[in-house]
């Protein structure tokens, strides 16, 4: 089992506002709150750079667990 699988931190995005700012700012949060300051600026970064929406979710389930 992968290390990291285990450090990722589980967000709900059922429920949430499906804009791509408003997932990428709720995944960020999360990143910070478990104390992976520099995970979530370079997600951010990712993301903001990824081509369209489904690389954005792709990018997003690489850094958390998702509910």
């Amino acid at each position: 089992m992968d290390k990291n699988v285990s450090q990722k931190p589980k967000v709900k995005l059922i429920g949430t506002d499906g804009n791509v700012f408003s997932l990428i700012g709720k995944v960020s949060a999360a990143l910070k709150k478990t104390s992976q300051k520099e995970k979530a600026v370079e997600f951010a970064e990712k993301a903001f750079r990824a081509e369209d929406y489904d690389h954005v979710l792709r990018i997003i389930m690489e850094y958390v667990e998702v509910e």
